[in-house]
């Protein structure tokens, strides 16, 4: 085999492993800020806010605050476990569990 020809199918090769790794990272990173996935984490965050805001005003007592942020954790786990099996999405039913869980929560923070 000629030199020039197999510098052009090396130059070939990396080119074809660039363009997949990159195709792959990008990849990743939609999975990491899904739509569904980021509304659910986004919710998570302003409870969390929420959840601060109530505990500093003398609204909730500190127990109650960490309860309510043991309750918050445990439901961010589930989304990443979720995601995890699902290729880093999770599914609408998923994301609707998830959301009634949020909703519990919410209703408890500030009572």
């Amino acid at each position: 085999m000629k030199l020039s020809t197999r510098i052009m199918l090396i130059s070939l090769s990396a080119l074809t492993f660039a363009t997949l790794s990159g195709t792959a990272s990008a990849e990743t990173e939609w999975q990491k800020q899904h739509p569904r996935r980021a509304e659910v984490n986004h919710r998570l965050n302003h409870q969390d806010k929420r959840i601060n805001k109530e505990r500093k005003e003398g609204e909730i007592s500190k127990q109650q605050a960490h309860e309510l942020h043991q309750q918050d954790h445990a439901i961010r786990q589930q989304e990443r476990a979720d995601a995890r099996k699902n290729h880093g999405h999770i599914s609408k039913q998923e994301q609707r569990t998830l959301n009634k869980e949020e909703n519990t929560v919410s209703k408890e923070i500030g009572k």
